[in-house]
């Protein structure tokens, strides 16, 4: 395998840190090398990267008990995750799979869309494992191991969540035109990504990206926080570079667990053409 290059936009933190750049390289011939079924190999990550993840996961535990809603705080505890150091994917992956029969599986960066949610319908999450620039540990541009992890794995390690991935990805696999994948990728943005729900007298998080981001997680409910609404979800455009200014706030985590799962469960093209006609 010819060796690998990293090519980072212009307004990235790192775009001019060559050790950074080359670390990243390294880090992605471990996701690019690995093939499914074999043990995920080791990155060796370094001090620095450590003391990234050290910053940014002990502040967004506390973030969480504050935030976050009961559902996700229950996955949190049964994770288990180290503060002190970037968690391996194998053990990540090893724990998962004890608590809900979900797999991780490493790539060297972004990955085609359909890709990432077909995995899915196979109880697989794709992970990068390279973590962002250490010169500001609360921001990136771009998902790193952060938000995989503390994002995505904390809501995996939830049975009830953990099956509503599944269902997306079947869900995906049904949504043949790109329409329809469009609608169905609006609706996973507004719930698994940044998903918000009525709880305890206020609205909690439990989306991957609110509970992977330290700055928004703490201001999401200045956002409009509009009723829960998935056809509506579907129609809503939206802007990745930015605060959500909008979010869909199911009435209770298990009104949004049923409802999302039938919704995942029914969507195919056919769907997709009746709730836009």
């Amino acid at each position: 395998m010819a060796e690998l290059t990293v090519e980072l936009p212009v307004d990235h933190p790192g775009v001019h840190d060559q050790e950074y750049l080359r670390r990243r390289a390294r880090i992605a011939e471990v996701g690019a090398r690995h093939q499914a079924g074999e043990p995920i190999p080791n990155v060796h990550y370094s001090r620095e990267e450590d003391d990234v993840w050290a910053t940014v996961s002990t502040e967004l535990a506390e973030l969480h008990q504050r935030y976050a809603c009961e559902e996700v705080r229950q996955g949190i505890a049964r994770l288990g995750l180290p503060t002190e150091r970037v968690p391996q994917l194998r053990e990540v992956d090893a724990r998962l799979h004890e608590l809900t029969g979900f797999r991780i599986r490493p790539v060297p960066g972004l990955v085609p869309t359909r890709q990432f949610y077909g995995a899915l319908a196979e109880r697989t999450f794709l992970s990068t494992q390279y973590i962002r620039h250490h010169s500001v540990p609360f921001y990136t541009p771009e998902p790193d191991i952060v938000h995989e992890i503390i994002g995505h794995a904390t809501m995996l390690a939830s049975p009830h969540l953990a099956d509503l991935y599944e269902a997306a990805g079947h869900a995906s696999l049904r949504a043949t035109s790109d329409e329809a994948l469009d609608f169905f990728s609006r609706v996973f943005w507004f719930t698994l990504e940044f998903g918000v729900v009525h709880e305890g007298g206020g609205v909690r998080a439990y989306g991957a990206g609110l509970l992977s981001s330290y700055g928004e997680i703490q201001v999401f409910d200045q956002a409009e926080i509009r009723p829960w609404d998935l056809r509506a979800m579907g129609t809503t455009s939206y802007d990745i570079t930015q605060y959500q200014p909008l979010l869909f706030a199911a009435p209770s985590t298990d009104r949004m667990v049923d409802e999302l799962g039938a919704f995942f469960d029914e969507f195919d093209d056919d769907t997709h053409r009746r709730l836009t006609a």
